[in-house]
């Protein structure tokens, strides 16, 4: 396996693991238990943006700019759909 694939692994893990702690933050009846599964998804959201950063610096996460025409489309689609 090599460190790119590595970086990949590691990074498609702590997505799920935020996913799967935001779930279960937000259908925790104990109080105390949501705020220790908030505190694990606010560190796997720090965890992700280093490994998001360390792949990005390596040339492996390349992301492309949004043009404008992109960013009012995509805000004009979601807005239509919020409840006024």
């Amino acid at each position: 396996m090599t460190d790119q694939e590595r970086m990949t692994d590691f990074l498609c893990s702590e997505k799920k693991m935020s996913g799967n702690y935001d779930i279960f933050a937000s259908e925790c009846v104990n109080m105390s238990l949501r705020d220790s599964f908030l505190k694990l998804l606010e560190q796997g959201h720090r965890t992700q943006s280093e490994l998001f950063q360390m792949a990005q610096e390596r040339g492996w996460y390349q992301v492309s700019q949004a043009q404008n025409a992109q960013i009012q489309n995509s805000y004009q689609k979601f807005s239509s759909s919020i409840p006024q």
